[in-house]
């Protein structure tokens, strides 16, 4: 990991903003209301007006559906849960340089974004580093978060901000993805007995959530962090695999990015594949949209297509790997501008 031009007693706070999940069945709905009221998500003419109502109607709406897909995965999202196990990690790694309290903020539910400036406000920290966890950003993810922080942020308060935009290409965040797919080719070779050496006919398939088109001419970088990130991993692993990209979690109507992951397993299998390996790319916890959408429903499609092996990577979760990015992250920004950070200064 890198140094920092810190001194050793700088008290430094760390936010991972998170997209966050229902903790119980009974949170769905609201949970649901918080995504839809969120103007990063809707907006259009007049929304301020309608945003809320329409929420609620979004939201009961779906609520139903939702409580089926959380039932199946144990009542619950583990989000919470597991970017919990991160921020402690990762605080146990930072507190070998410097003081350090890493507090987690979830967009959408507990803990909210109030409740972790509460926490790092009693830790009083000299520098904060605002640390999504998108490695690609999106103003409907990073944006949204950040756009919150600087809502909810006392301006008064006496600290440097710096911002982790994005780490799609950070090489310790790179090495940490390849450990992974590694882990979940070892388990096709151990399925078959191919003792020695990497199966190479297992489809490596990228799954990342989809956003709509419109997001994207407007500039918004996503598409193509998502599509560097295949890029490198795919170089960085040395895999002769074939591989492809596709989406998911669509939420609405119009034109969203697409393969979606039902289209790319049935073209998968019209080229007669019959091992798969999904990758979520975009994801770095384990939560609904892997547990449910590609273990479930995308494993059940893909068995009535004819794949004989359909495994879905784990995770970056606590990884000892994952977690030393994200101190390398923090170490690179603390005390310090550097490229690829934002650093503002609140007075």
């Amino acid at each position: 990991m890198t140094g920092t031009n810190s001194s050793l007693d700088t008290r430094v706070g760390v936010v991972l903003f998170q997209l966050g999940g229902p903790d119980s069945l009974e949170a769905i709905e609201p949970f649901l209301y918080n995504l839809f009221c969120d103007p990063d998500i809707i907006d259009f003419p007049f929304a301020r007006l309608a945003r809320e109502p329409l929420a609620r109607l979004i939201s009961s709406r779906r609520a139903g559906k939702v409580r089926k897909h959380y039932q199946e995965i144990g009542g619950k999202s583990p989000i919470g849960e597991v970017t919990a196990r991160q921020a402690r990690a990762l605080e146990a790694e930072l507190t070998k340089s410097f003081p350090a309290r890493v507090v987690v903020a979830m967009r959408y539910w507990h803990p909210l974004t109030d409740a972790a400036i509460r926490e790092l406000g009693a830790f009083h920290p000299q520098e904060i580093v605002l640390l999504p966890l998108y490695p690609q950003y999106s103003s409907t993810t990073t944006g949204s978060s950040l756009h919150e922080w600087q809502r909810q942020f006392p301006r008064r308060q006496a600290a440097t901000v710096h911002v982790v935009r994005d780490f799609h290409d950070q090489p310790l965040y790179l090495d940490a993805l390849v450990e992974r797919i590694q882990q979940g080719l070892e388990r096709f070779r151990r399925s078959n007995g191919h003792a020695g050496r990497v199966p190479t006919d297992v489809h490596l398939l990228f799954s990342a959530h989809s956003i709509p088109l419109s997001v994207i001419h407007r500039g918004d970088p996503y598409q193509a962090q998502i599509e560097a990130t295949v890029k490198a991993v795919m170089e960085r692993g040395h895999w002769p695999n074939p591989h492809s990209l596709c989406y998911q979690s669509r939420s609405g109507p119009g034109h969203w990015l697409r393969p979606f992951i039902q289209e790319a397993l049935q073209e998968i299998t019209a080229g007669s594949a019959e091992r798969v390996l999904v990758v979520p790319i975009a994801f770095v916890s384990d939560h609904v949209e892997t547990l449910h959408e590609i273990n479930i429903e995308a494993r059940e499609l893909a068995e009535t297509l004819g794949i004989h092996q359909f495994e879905t990577m784990e995770g970056l979760n606590d990884s000892p790997a994952f977690i030393a990015a994200l101190a390398d992250l923090v170490l690179r920004n603390v005390g310090t501008k550097v490229p690829g950070s934002q650093q503002l200064t609140a007075s």
